[in-house]
């Protein structure tokens, strides 16, 4: 590496004397193969994401990823164009797609806590801001309707009804849950269903004082259902249970027990449970006890079948997350059910609830329900509706032939999901239960991130789309609200921008100010800090690498025999600067980037003085050479001499002077080799730094910059300086941080498991709430 150096020094000292051999350049290009003598192999041409520059700084939208989701699983031959904001090259070799989806983390709090991910800033080589959305990144990502393609094999009829009678196709069971045998992972209730149907369901108003079972979220087509049925009395306190019964799989009676209700009854309801004043005599068996039983004989991924079991569960106040009810499964129009007698007789064939005025018997009922939803696991919803539709639903099947308009086939299915699994590609999503257009049997329920990425990591064969939600971090950030951590981040960022300068010349002004910092980059504010006796100013740059450079260039320089002091501000937020800088040169988006800044030639000439420019100081006057192409070929002339130079892009608004640019080496050689010969570049009125600010930062940051108004004289001044007092390293900060530590340790390992040409996805979900919005950020990397 040193010899590379050496040589680039060389060359540059070559075009200082105007004479460059003109077939340096090839020679260089060729030796760039080379290597220990040796011709380098081909190099094999993997998949990789790019942004343009300019995209980078707008935010990308949850339709925008998807747009890349979709190019990156089905391609060109799938009928899906390149997205419209980025591009993924040899999409064919593009093996799987994951994406995690982080809740509730900002960008903000990337860039608070950059030190602790050093995962996701050294393993992601392209970040861009991430507008946050109301509803479920996952539901979009899987539901996310594909353009339609003219190749017949991508297309899916919904719920797999091709050549379904319209009769059927309307029929409530068939829109819920379709026309293809499912595990029974399929039918158990959602938490949003449970909750909208005002099921016990833990954390929601009413069902503090419930019991709940040690239930796991991870279920399998395998897990074990249990029938239950119970019988209640009426007393002083309402509805109160009297008996409870619980069969296995195979019907075996596991618990058939009388209970003593807590208050006074008031009716027994004989009729209906079976239940007499002489029966209840004698029980001394307690609520309590009935729950604490249950808690024992469940295991862990136990799926509870009643019969409307909201009742059972409300009269047990029990709380159990898995509950198949086959009056839901054995669905009616506009709401209504059917009675368990008639599902039994209809269905099963078999005569229940016969006793008369004896009342229920319980067991029987609990394995009614449980023979009812094996049934209809086993034979399919169609099949079902089929074989019942007459006597259960009232209607019957008019063959098509004699319907003079026959009604047309539905349109085929366009969603993301179908059509993967149309093409034999398996997806899946880990995380909390979640209502996604996706059958259960993909998904798994998992409470903490652990699991999640253990789950993940366990599995034998990594899903072609999986899709992993990470909520850990939620719940803690609901204690620190979201909004405080915005000004918190702007105010850390600002810090790091800002120097302190002086002291002046009696009478030097802010404008004169601006005017000898501007040479190191644009100056977003100045603060004058004047006593009776000395100038000093607070100096707010807009790019980080500006703060860099003034301390490089400008401190110790006199001026009009005042020796100029230039130093970081000491604040707590400070204490890790020179850590998070040496970060911030490695992050992956900045190890072949350079940041140079072009100086006037009044500046040179006041250098050469003997001390920096003053009220004459570097302005860059409109000149052909200074703004535009002339100044692009400059750049790119004098830094293509230390390595071949991809881009090189100037980060000013239209209709300003643009003297400073980010220049890209298609290495991190060429980076090394021009920050070796600055002191030659200075000569030539270049002032160099290491890349700091990642590309699609500067809008970020220029969007949190604190709101300015105009002083006495017309000057700015910031607004909002107590921020500047924040406690930056508070004890929740550092919890925070360590957090994050575990998040970053979480996703390394999840990277490593994931197969080599996987198009990795990190997706910070961003925070919306009647305060605002707080961007998150998109990762993308493929694995090579």
């Amino acid at each position: 590496m040193s010899d590379e150096l050496s040589s680039a020094a060389e060359t540059c000292n070559v075009r200082k004397r105007k004479r460059v051999d003109p077939s340096a350049d090839g020679e260089a290009k060729r030796l760039q193969t080379v290597q220990d003598g040796e011709e380098k192999p081909a190099r094999r041409r993997s998949p990789s994401v790019s942004v343009p520059p300019d995209r980078l700084q707008q935010p990308i939208t949850p339709s925008e990823l998807t747009e890349l989701l979709h190019y990156a699983a089905l391609g060109k031959t799938g009928g899906v164009k390149q997205p419209s904001w980025c591009r993924l090259h040899h999409q064919k070799r593009v093996t799987a797609v994951n994406v995690v989806i982080v809740e509730a983390v900002t960008q903000s709090h990337f860039y608070q806590h950059y030190l602790a991910l050093r995962h996701l800033r050294t393993s992601y080589t392209t970040r861009v801001t991430f507008t946050p959305s109301p509803t479920s990144l996952a539901s979009e990502i899987f539901s996310g309707e594909v353009p339609e393609s003219d190749d017949p094999s991508l297309r899916q009829r919904p719920g797999g009804s091709s050549g379904l009678h319209k009769a059927l196709r309307i029929h409530p069971v068939i829109s819920k849950f379709g026309t293809q045998k499912k595990g029974l992972t399929a039918y158990v209730l959602t938490q949003e269903e449970m909750i909208k149907k005002q099921y016990p369901v833990k954390g929601m108003p009413g069902f503090e004082e419930f019991v709940c079972t040690d239930g796991v979220d991870c279920l399998t087509d395998d897990s074990p259902l249990y029938g239950v049925d119970c019988e209640m009395c009426l007393t002083e306190k309402g509805y109160e249970l009297t008996r409870v019964s619980l069969v296995d799989s195979g019907g075996k009676c596991l618990l058939d027990v009388l209970v003593r209700p807590r208050n006074r009854i008031l009716n027994y309801l004989t009729k209906f449970s079976g239940i007499t004043a002489v029966m209840l005599r004698p029980i001394t068996t307690t609520l309590r006890e009935v729950q604490m039983k249950l808690k024992e004989l469940l295991p862990s991924n136990a799926v509870l079948v009643g019969h409307s079991i909201d009742s059972d569960l409300k009269a047990l106040q029990l709380i159990h997350q898995h509950v198949i009810d086959t009056s839901l499964l054995y669905r009616r129009n506009f709401g209504q059910k059917f009675k368990l007698k008639v599902l039994a007789e209809s269905v099963l064939q078999r005569q229940i609830q016969i006793e008369g005025d004896k009342g229920h018997d319980p067991i029987e009922d609990a394995v009614a329900a449980l023979d009812l939803a094996q049934y209809f696991i086993k034979t399919g919803p169609r099949q079902v509706v089929e074989l019942h539709l007459e006597e259960l639903w009232g209607c019957t099947i008019v063959e098509e032939s004699t319907d003079p308009e026959p009604e047309p086939e539905p349109e085929p299915s366009l969603r993301f999901a179908d059509i993967l699994q149309t093409l034999g590609r398996s997806v899946a999503f880990l995380g909390k239960r979640s209502d996604l257009p996706l059958d259960l049997s993909h998904q798994q329920w998992l409470n903490s991130d652990t699991e999640v990425v253990s789950s993940f990591r366990r599995r034998t064969k990594c899903p072609f789309l999986s899709v992993l939600q990470l909520s850990s971090l939620s719940d803690h950030l609901k204690r620190c609200p979201p909004p405080l951590e915005h000004p918190r981040a702007r105010a850390i960022l600002r810090d790091m921008c800002v120097v302190f300068a002086g002291p002046f010349p009696a009478g030097f002004s802010q404008r004169d100010v601006k005017r000898l910092f501007c040479c190191c980059g644009p100056v977003r504010n100045i603060k004058m800090l004047t006593t009776t006796v000395r100038v000093h100013a607070e100096v707010e740059f807009e790019l980080l690498e500006g703060a860099m450079l003034a301390l490089k260039a400008l401190n110790g320089r006199n001026m009009l025999s005042h020796s100029i002091k230039v130093q970081r501000p000491v604040y707590e937020s400070m204490l890790d600067l020179d850590l998070t800088l040496e970060a911030l040169m490695c992050d992956s988006l900045n190890t072949s980037r350079l940041y140079a800044v072009k100086l006037s030639p009044s500046t040179a000439s006041a250098r050469t003085n003997g001390h920096a420019a003053g009220a004459e100081c570097p302005g860059v006057k409109p000149s052909a050479r200074v703004n535009g192409e002339p100044l692009l070929e400059a750049i790119g002339e004098t830094f293509g001499l230390f390595g071949s130079v991809e881009r090189v892009v100037l980060p000013a608004k239209r209709g300003t002077h643009a003297r400073h640019a980010y220049i890209q080496f298609a290495s991190s050689a060429g980076r090394l080799a021009a920050l070796s010969s600055s002191e030659d570049l200075r000569k030539e009125d270049y002032l160099v730094c290491p890349a700091l600010t990642p590309a699609h930062l500067p809008s970020w940051v220029a969007a949190m910059a604190p709101m300015v108004t105009a002083d006495g004289d017309g000057e700015t001044a910031a607004v909002g300086d107590e921020e500047r007092a924040h406690e930056h390293n508070s004890p929740q900060d550092q919890e925070m941080d360590l957090k994050m530590g575990r998040l970053d340790h979480r996703l390394r390992k999840l990277f490593r498991s994931l197969p080599e040409g996987t198009l990795s996805v990190v997706v910070l979900l961003g925070h919306t709430s009647a305060h605002g919005h707080l961007p998150g950020l998109c990762l993308m990397e493929v694995k090579d």
